[in-house]
């Protein structure tokens, strides 16, 4: 026996269906409207997550960094404002997490880089590759969670970074690299992908876990369990987040090398 409560395996996995039904649900929508209303979606949950890594690293300057990240999106986006150019809003907001004190202030900024430039990310990614290239990504980075999730529970073995994540297993890290591979396989076979998605997908899903790693990591730091309560009962934003910001900072990477062979415009 090893101990482990009844359940415990599984405790965490009814709140983890029960928000990502929710979430699922609500982003769908979001993605078939496009436009403004996918746009007010992005904003609100990239300025969550800049509250929420503010609160956890310095506690002070949470709300004023958070409205930062929400203009800096309203002044990128909206071309009836040019008076206000988001070229100096986007790094006035990772310049002051990193000058105001924190713990840990050049990762905090580095987090919040990454955390800005998913969030116009994926507006641009649904806005220019079209909702095929944007429900690839997003398939990706659940199916390498869930294939993660169940397969690591199940088979256990080597810890993959038992310092920063003591649950992720080896297992379950490669399980989500078959489980993405499977989703681009997929939109290739549906003609919405080029075979050479069978490649970027699994190193999409691995960019997604190291997201989740990276947040894991300033938790531990910060001594917390999760990012905020935002979500009464599963944490907060970044926490249900975490995976789709580091896969999409890998797409937006990648999409300035060469052209994502997913969506076509469509």
């Amino acid at each position: 026996m090893s101990g482990q409560a009844p359940g415990g395996r599984w405790a965490d996995l009814g709140p983890r269906v029960l928000s990502a039904a929710v979430m699922l649900a609500v982003g769908a929508v979001e993605i078939w409207l496009g436009g403004w209303p996918f746009l007010i979606l992005v904003m609100a949950l990239t300025s969550a997550m800049i509250w929420e890594l503010a609160a956890m690293t310095g506690r002070r300057g949470k709300t004023a960094l958070a409205l930062a990240a929400l203009a800096a999106f309203v002044f990128f986006l909206d071309e009836g404002w040019p008076s206000m150019p988001s070229w100096w809003v986007f790094p006035a907001v990772i310049v002051a997490m990193a000058l105001t004190p924190r713990v840990h202030p050049v990762a905090s900024a580095v987090m919040a880089a990454g955390i800005m430039v998913a969030g116009h990310g994926l507006f641009v990614l649904r806005d220019v590759a079209g909702t095929a290239a944007i429900l690839w990504l997003i398939g990706v980075v659940i199916a390498s969670d869930v294939m993660g999730y169940f397969v690591g529970r199940i088979l256990g073995g080597p810890k993959f970074w038992p310092a920063i994540s003591p649950k992720k297993t080896w297992s379950g890290t490669i399980a989500g690299w078959i489980g993405a591979t499977a989703v681009g396989a997929g939109f290739v076979a549906a003609g919405q992908g080029e075979p050479l998605l069978l490649v970027l997908s699994p190193l999409v899903a691995f960019a997604g876990q190291m997201g989740d790693i990276a947040e894991s990591w300033i938790k531990r730091r910060c001594a917390v369990k999760d990012s905020s309560n935002l979500i009464p009962g599963h944490g907060g934003v970044m926490d249900r987040f975490d995976a789709l910001t580091g896969a999409m900072v890998a797409v937006m990477i990648l999409g300035r090398i060469i052209e994502l062979p997913v969506g076509f415009g469509g």
